[in-house]
């Protein structure tokens, strides 16, 4: 009767063992895993100032934020929302845990100002995603044609 305490203690403690190791082979849901697909800019028709647009795709367990863009191509980029045609600018964008941040033509967009010079058609565009959680991604915006659409992704 003496060993049974014994054998029930190796055993708990064998159990927590594992249970501690179960996550080590699989993603870390417990934070947000962050990556950017889909980006372009139409070539902008004005000479100091363009749109912008991706999608920012969450996979991890926990939302975050896009709290800042910014690109050496202008002096400033802004965040902007589009609700029943009325373009408001925002500080920062969540990004829903298992989820999707889309910015596209006619709805959230990136708005460059300032350009420093007005990109062209096969250039590409640098910019600089920085989020409240996740650490700073930079990403490769092609410069498309001025009427260019997107039929897939955006």
């Amino acid at each position: 009767m003496n060993r049974r305490p014994l054998v029930l203690a190796t055993a708990l403690a064998g159990a927590l063992a594992l249970a501690g190791c179960s996550g080590s082979g699989s993603s870390d849901t417990s934070k947000a895993e962050l990556s950017v697909s889909g980006t372009y800019m139409p070539q902008p028709v004005s000479a100091d100032m363009a749109a912008g647009f991706l999608t920012i795709t969450n996979k991890g367990g926990t939302k975050d934020e896009l709290t800042k863009v910014s690109s050496t191509a202008a002096g400033q980029v802004t965040m902007h929302s589009t609700t029943d045609g009325e373009m408001r600018e925002q500080s920062s964008f969540a990004i829903p845990a298992h989820g999707r941040l889309v910015f596209r033509s006619g709805g959230n967009h990136l708005m460059f100002e300032q350009l420093r010079q007005r990109p062209k058609q096969g250039q590409t565009v640098t910019l600089k995603l920085t989020f409240a959680k996740s650490g700073p991604l930079t990403v490769e915006m092609p410069v498309k044609s001025a009427t260019y659409h997107p039929t897939t992704g955006n």
